[in-house]
């Protein structure tokens, strides 16, 4: 009987993942995802204009680490829904040919973008503030940087975090210390 439910078990956990689909460039896609000329001046104009926040997922093709995001973490409604209501989703290629445009007017091929902002992980996500400094990368504009692949609650937390603009006041609670005490809200432990 041990082994039946063990077994019904692992079923059920393997008809919950869903397969991520994979677009042309080998990257997995996600429905809220948006397709743009990767203009980061003008993905933060529409992401203002339709009240959402801009947020850039760097990825790779291959990414072991961006398979398990998008297979196990971002299928997850609750979290998924949140990101279509209230971001920006633009993809960027860690190794990308495509032209982008950095918020410093730097025009150039994803990967050169992806070296000058020292990335070295994916996934990772930068998440931007509403209005960026015309003389600044990416990342130095950003609010915060998630780089490598974390479970459900740590991302969804991450998510509102910067939705709720934590990072203002980090002094009053960091996002170590807001996901401490919204992990206890949700489980009554101490840790994850």
């Amino acid at each position: 009987m041990k082994r039946f439910l063990v077994t019904l078990a692992m079923l059920v956990g393997f008809a919950g993942m869903a397969a991520a689909e994979i677009g042309d460039d080998g990257l997995h896609k996600q429905p809220w995802m948006r397709d743009t000329f990767k203009d980061l001046r003008e993905d933060l104009e529409e992401a203002n204009a339709e009240g959402k926040r801009l947020v850039l997922f760097v990825e790779q093709r291959g990414c072991i680490y961006c398979k398990k995001m998008h297979e196990e973490v971002f299928v997850v409604p609750e979290l998924s829904d949140y990101i279509e209501e209230n971001f920006f989703v633009v993809q960027m290629n860690l190794h990308g040919n495509d032209v982008a445009t950095d918020f410093d007017g730097e025009e150039t091929e994803q990967s050169a973008l992806m070296r000058k902002w020292g990335i070295l992980f994916t996934p990772t996500l930068i998440f931007l503030p509403e209005e960026a400094d015309a003389g600044k990368t990416a990342v130095q504009a950003s609010v915060a940087t998630m780089p490598g692949a974390f479970g459900f609650h740590t991302t969804y937390d991450m998510f509102h975090w910067v939705r709720e603009k934590r990072y203002e006041n980090q002094d009053e609670e960091d996002f170590q210390r807001y996901h401490a005490r919204k992990f206890l809200e949700r489980t009554g432990k101490d840790s994850e």
